[in-house]
């Protein structure tokens, strides 16, 4: 799993501009079993609301929000 990947795959996912699967993984250079890998950890690891519209062919946030990757210090 390639972290710089998955932020990019985020970054396309926020404009809406994945594409539909096999042109995502083309765009991250990954193949489309890890992407669809990435999008489960998102959904269970990490709680993100993803889904792919079928009308709009890309992935989408279901619901606003943001995704915190940075370390906080207490």
């Amino acid at each position: 799993m390639n972290i710089q990947k998955i932020k990019y795959f985020i970054h396309l996912v926020q404009k809406e501009r994945t594409g539909n699967p096999v042109e995502a993984a083309k765009k991250i250079a990954i193949s489309e079993r890890m992407l669809y890998n990435y999008v489960v950890i998102l959904k269970n690891e990490f709680n993100v609301p993803i889904d792919y519209n079928r009308y709009k062919q890309t992935y989408c946030f279901i619901e606003p929000g943001h995704l915190v990757w940075e370390w906080e210090t207490s």
